[in-house]
């Protein structure tokens, strides 16, 4: 097969699955095997490794990607980036253009800038099929509301994803390559060690939305230790974790039982 031909399709493969994990896609139980599964950048690198024939660097790249994007919510229908557009765009165009992880992630980073716009766009558009869907309800007509509600913000949706992937994916590689060359090793050095950054920001975003007191940071800073420390088995930390997590609870436990016995409430 021509080699152009090859990598359009793998292109529109590609762009297909970021449609399919996007937010408004109801195709793979709506959010649920969608957004929340086949739209998060550790399954995206797996799609995208097993579409252009290199799983291992694909699921790397997904990973960093992941852990940059880990603490990524939408407040109040609000975002700062587009979290499918990020993954399957920057992880291809890193994952051809044999970049590292931290330029894979400052290009996912860059990428899902421009799927935001894309994304409000099509919000923006999607507000015209509900005056429409309103009209058709109003006259009672079951196909135009359907049309409206359903087939014409879906097309949008399609079209606004799998054409701009495709694109960036057909003639990202050579481009990307030669943007990489000419970009001065110090610049790109800096872009390395900002993508770096990134998952630990990421990592600290979560943290803040999970520990409500500073002396829940112990059982981070002893897991943080323990793991480059002494073993690099998640399976042996995992199991560490939870024996020192039932003796908190056997602990906090007893403190309640003594409170109760005491007839403080």
């Amino acid at each position: 097969m021509n080699m152009d031909l090859l990598l359009l399709i793998q292109g529109l493969l590609i762009g297909i699955f970021c449609y399919l994990g996007s937010v408004s896609s109801p195709w793979l139980m709506g959010v649920t095997g969608g957004y929340y599964v086949v739209g998060r950048p550790l399954v995206a690198g797996l799609i995208i490794g097993l579409i252009l024939g290199d799983v291992t660097t694909g699921i790397i790249l997904g990973v960093a990607v992941q852990a940059a994007f880990i603490a990524t919510i939408s407040t109040g229908g609000t975002q700062n980036s587009e979290i499918t557009y990020a993954a399957y765009g920057g992880i291809a165009l890193g994952l051809l253009s044999n970049a590292d992880t931290g330029v894979a992630v400052t290009l996912s980073v860059g990428i899902g800038t421009l799927g935001l716009i894309l994304h409000n766009l099509m919000m923006i558009v999607n507000s015209v099929w509900n005056k429409r869907t309103e009209k058709a309800a109003a006259e009672g007509n079951a196909t135009k509301i359907i049309y409206n509600n359903a087939v014409y913000p879906q097309l949008l949706n399609f079209v606004l994803r799998v054409v701009p992937i495709t694109l960036a994916v057909y003639f990202g590689q050579g481009f990307i390559t030669r943007v990489l060359d000419i970009i001065p090793k110090d610049v790109t050095q800096i872009m390395t060690v900002l993508g770096g950054l990134l998952p630990a920001l990421g990592i600290a975003l979560l943290m803040n939305l999970l520990i409500k007191e500073n002396k829940q940071l112990i059982f981070f800073l002893t897991g943080f230790v323990i793991i480059v420390f002494f073993t690099d088995s998640m399976i042996a930390l995992t199991v560490f974790g939870v024996l020192i997590a039932y003796i908190v609870f056997l602990s906090l436990g007893q403190s309640q039982i003594e409170t109760d016995d005491d007839g403080v409430i």
